[in-house]
């Protein structure tokens, strides 16, 4: 077995026991974590001109943002909700545009909004216990 085999065997039992004990808050939370991660590597991507990468970034990046999205309660969540959803499709199409137009920059504002939102989702989770 190879170093990254290992690697990848570990990081996926790590996610696994973390995914099956955690609260739905701590769910987004891992999982803009793990957009975090992703969004760094497209952007490594784009700027080191890996095309066949980048795309497959943002595909995953465009993944998780969707996962995120559809897990939004409408019915009672109000305008917060709304938002958020706008917030993600947003971060979608900019990273869609990103790919097309090979910019990092664009990559760095989704960078920038969902770090905005994990603060968000981290401060309910401070507030909730």
């Amino acid at each position: 077995m190879s170093y990254q085999e290992a690697y990848g065997s570990y990081h996926a039992t790590s996610l696994d026991a973390q995914t099956s004990r955690a609260s739905p808050v701590e769910l987004v939370l891992l999982l803009t974590d793990g957009l975090l991660d992703e969004l760094a590597r497209a952007r490594a991507h784009i700027a080191a001109k890996r095309y066949e990468q980048r795309a497959a970034s943002i595909n995953k990046c465009v993944d998780i943002i969707n996962g995120l999205s559809s897990s939004l309660d409408f019915d009672s969540g109000g305008q917060v909700v709304a938002n958020l959803a706008n917030l993600y499709e947003f971060c979608v199409n900019h990273l869609h545009q990103a790919g097309v137009s090979q910019d990092p920059a664009m990559i760095d504002e989704v960078v920038k909004i969902m770090t905005t939102i994990r603060a968000g989702w981290a401060g309910v989770q401070a507030r909730n216990g």
